[in-house]
């Protein structure tokens, strides 16, 4: 088991790579956590260096692809910092991704706090605390150039590789009227590829990610607060990009939202 120091050196060393935008081959051995517990509280220090209160969660490796490229047999959890939310329209420098794609997601916003108990919340539930749903488009990115091998601790200490997130706004149809699992999304790069796909490919449904989230979040004696967005996972396979292109995200009946790349 970690000590509480050396859960912070393992923190302050993945935010310093991603600060300054580099990455390392994986933790080194005395500073990685044994078990998701453990990988949660590196994580958590990550809030530490945002200047604002956390804006919400991700939720990575929501479909089979995700989870053989990344040879983990679960979804993880990370947290969206608010520095790193943008809006519609955004303009947003890759950098040096190592990733470089973007992700298509449905994104949830709660309108009342879930906190940690015994019993696993109930999809019902966790649907009606949501207040309002958005289409939305993710930049992972991860601090390990070894990424595929780390396992599911590693890369829940890494912030389950999140980067930048653009959240559309609000769908104002009767989102809760739709079937979100047939719901048919692609991204579209402008003048170039399309990629399809369909609210299916989050865990069968993004109901069922959110749902995954709450008792995971439950389970590890963390809140889904009042307030905050949840990226429920890509909706299509992603699609690699590059700097100089725009990005079109549509989610049918919950709407479209842009970025341009530099």
């Amino acid at each position: 088991m970690l000590t509480e120091s050396q859960r912070q050196q393992a923190s302050d060393l993945l935010w310093d790579c991603w600060a300054h935008g580099r990455r390392i081959e994986q933790l080194p051995q005395e500073l990685r956590p044994t078990d998701r517990a453990e990988a949660y509280a590196i994580q958590a220090r990550l809030e530490a260096h945002s200047f604002a209160p956390l804006a919400g969660w991700k939720i990575g490796a929501t479909g089979p692809g995700g989870q053989q490229l990344l040879n983990i047999d679960a979804p993880l959890a990370g947290r969206l910092l608010a520095e790193r939310v943008h809006r519609d329209g955004a303009v947003i420098s890759l950098g040096n991704s190592l990733m470089s794609v973007i992700e298509v997601e449905v994104a949830f916003r709660m309108r009342k706090s879930l906190p940690p108990r015994t019993a696993p919340y109930s999809q019902d539930e966790v649907i009606d605390a949501v207040g309002s749903v958005y289409p939305a488009i993710e930049l992972p990115d991860t601090r390990y150039d070894n990424f595929k091998q780390v396992g599911a601790a590693q890369l829940i200490a890494d912030n389950t590789c999140a980067d930048q997130f653009v959240l559309g706004a609000p769908a104002s149809i009767d989102w809760r009227s739709l079937d979100l699992a047939a719901l048919q999304t692609f991204g579209r790069i402008s003048g170039g590829e399309q990629r399809d796909g369909s609210g299916a490919q989050v865990l069968g449904d993004p109901r069922i990610a959110l749902t995954w989230l709450a008792n995971e979040l439950s389970q590890h004696g963390l809140t889904l607060a009042e307030g905050q967005i949840v990226a429920s996972g890509s909706t299509i396979v992603p699609l690699s990009v590059r700097a100089g292109q725009r990005i079109l995200a549509d989610l049918g009946p919950l709407g479209t939202v842009t970025i341009e790349l530099t």
